[in-house]
């Protein structure tokens, strides 16, 4: 399986475009530490790429990547279609950007789907552009990414529902259809080739007991690392709430996630999403060495991971 970093970024990116703080400054001052918003591309087969989350960033991450860039004829695109791991503003923006395709299949929760239709509007919006398919993102058990059982592709894939927390716009929307509160999830996607296998968790408010087993053998883990401590968003004025509060466990501290992460076996686990006021945002900050230790990665900007 063969993963691409695009984005390692919290909703607003690095610099954050309304913001002076230190982080913000120095990506403005050196271009080599901007950061855009959280995403990874996954390779679903010979010239056929699904991304996780269309982030506002969606078209020059795409510029960035080769594997993703169009041709040889036209109009031909190896990006197959989008997976969904929440509803956020800065994971479905990015949806809009891709209306010049002939279609766009979307895999997501119902009640990512219903908030997206209901709330933005964008079955709506989008039908004079281009068709958008919607395929319901296994929740009980892994299915294919593409074709059935049999003669699917080599990927599966699986959402693990993580918390019920909707986006602000969609606080007032009915409930999706069947009860689903799946809100937010982790993904594990699977190679079924090799037994492969990559979990992305790019929120986390809590860490359930599903996410729990589903880490423990996976090949690759990238979680949410919004925050390095819980105090992190008071102290620095960007929210009067905590970062759990927020819906992001921090990285260290009471609750903090770096334990948990250090006793996982997957050969990579790797910190993504990551705010404009997160120290890690610094390459030299000290966080690194200390995360580094145990064996603990923060996700770079257009890395390639071969699993």
């Amino acid at each position: 399986m063969r993963l691409l970093v695009l984005g390692t970024a919290a909703g607003g990116g690095v610099p954050q475009w309304n913001c002076a703080c230190p982080g913000c400054a120095a990506a403005r001052a050196e271009p080599g530490r901007r950061r855009r918003h959280a995403s990874i591309a996954v390779e679903a087969g010979a010239g056929r790429w699904y991304i996780v989350n269309a982030t506002p960033d969606i078209g020059e991450q795409i510029e960035e990547c080769g594997p993703l860039h169009p041709g040889p004829e036209r109009r031909a695109t190896p990006v197959a279609g989008v997976i969904l791991t929440d509803a956020e503003l800065d994971h479905t923006l990015g949806l809009p950007r891709l209306r010049e395709a002939d279609g766009v299949r979307i895999v997501a929760t119902g009640a990512v789907r219903s908030a997206l239709s209901a709330g933005l509007r964008l079955d709506r919006v989008l039908a004079p552009y281009t068709r958008l398919t919607w395929t319901d993102l296994a929740l009980t058990a892994p299915e294919p990414l593409e074709g059935g059982p049999l003669e699917g592709g080599p990927l599966e894939v699986q959402g693990i529902r993580v918390s019920g927390k909707r986006p602000r716009y969609a606080v007032e929307l009915p409930g999706a259809p069947g009860g689903d509160d799946a809100w937010v999830v982790a993904l594990r996607i699977r190679d079924r080739r090799d037994g492969r296998a990559v979990v992305y968790a790019p929120a986390l408010g809590v860490w359930p007991d599903e996410l729990d087993r589903a880490i423990k053998d996976a090949d690759c883990v990238l979680v949410d690392g919004t925050f390095w401590d819980d105090e992190e968003p008071r102290r620095t004025g960007c929210s009067s709430r905590t970062s759990t509060e927020m819906g992001h466990l921090p990285i260290t501290g009471p609750g903090g996630t770096a334990e948990r992460l250090a006793d996982v076996p997957a050969a990579r686990r790797l910190y993504t999403h990551l705010n404009n006021t997160n120290p890690l945002v610094d390459p030299d900050d000290a966080g690194h060495r200390r995360l580094a230790a145990s064996g603990i990665e923060v996700a770079r900007e257009r890395m390639v991971i071969e699993l």
